[in-house]
């Protein structure tokens, strides 16, 4: 069966795009973007498509091209890459799936970006109390094979009312749990990128199921949902 694909069209749109990042040139080629982003589109619900047949998604976000600039000292009125973001459903679902497709600078993402502080804490006290399972799923080669290391920002010693010589202080100071995973042009060119996509979505599934546990109960094990 078929399947949507990036094409070496779209990457190089956005080259000239990087090139010319002002508003008349992207008037004067304004339908050439609206071509590439309908296909980046189609390839992006045709992954949510292929998401839901194994997680329950909620909804496809694609990202507008506009940049806010009204706080940034770049002002380029447009972005150099086109991104989406799949959200899963219901409150016992935890974590998200981001696509981002720039030239040389193509990854997917997903985990936990910026818990908010009640989900923070709930994180924290988990491994501060005991962080065998997190470390067991990470570790695992089925899992490394995909995603790595653990990424994201983290405090420079221990946040407050922790000890910072807690034998889990690496886990404990992070604020974002987040894991990455780079693509080559070529890749992305390929007909298997969304395989390689839907494989590395899946392979995140046991840190899901983990981590939407630890924020959905207290430390006892008892549920938070009503």
């Amino acid at each position: 069966m078929s399947h949507p694909i990036i094409t070496k069209e779209t990457l190089h749109f956005l080259e000239k795009l990087k090139k010319n990042n002002n508003r008349d040139w992207f008037a004067d080629h304004k339908k050439e973007f609206k071509n590439h982003e309908s296909q980046v589109k189609g390839f992006f619900t045709f992954i949510m498509d292929r998401l839901r047949v194994h997680d329950d998604i909620d909804k496809m976000k694609m990202f507008r091209i506009y940049r806010d600039v009204r706080f940034s000292h770049d002002k380029t009125p447009y972005k150099t890459h086109f991104a989406g973001s799949f959200s899963r459903a219901g409150a016992h679902l935890r974590g998200g799936y981001y696509i981002r497709i720039k030239p040389n600078e193509t990854f997917i993402g997903t985990g936990f970006w910026n818990p908010n502080k009640e989900d923070l804490l709930r994180i924290r006290k988990e491994f501060e109390q005991d962080a065998t399972e997190i470390r067991r799923i990470t570790s695992a080669k089925s899992f490394k094979k995909f995603w790595g290391k653990m990424k994201g920002d983290a405090v420079k010693t221990a946040p407050k009312g922790f000890d910072k010589a807690h034998q889990n202080i690496d886990l404990i100071k992070r604020k974002q749990f987040i894991f990455l995973r780079n693509f080559t042009d070529e890749e992305v060119f390929s007909a298997g990128f969304i395989d390689e996509i839907e494989k590395s979505f899946k392979a995140i599934r046991p840190y899901f199921d983990y981590m939407s546990d630890v924020v959905t109960t207290d430390l006892n094990g008892e549920s938070l949902l009503n």
